[in-house]
């Protein structure tokens, strides 16, 4: 996890998930729909939440909105 300042995005390294794993998050997905093909699902182990919290700060501190 990284921010990029001058795009002003966060991006995520992630796994990406298999067919079965990407079904059952499309069905229970609050978008209630597919992911489009320009889109992934990534999955982030609850041990990343320190790393989120770390790149969103840095784009606060940046001021990037």
């Amino acid at each position: 996890m990284w921010a990029d300042a001058d795009a002003q995005e966060i991006l995520l390294q992630g796994w990406k998930p298999d067919t079965d794993t990407r079904t059952g998050c499309e069905a229970s997905s609050p978008a209630n729909g597919s992911v489009p093909d320009s889109e992934a699902i990534v999955r982030m182990p609850a041990r990343m939440i320190p790393m989120i919290r770390e790149a969103c700060d840095a784009v606060e501190r940046a001021q990037l909105r």
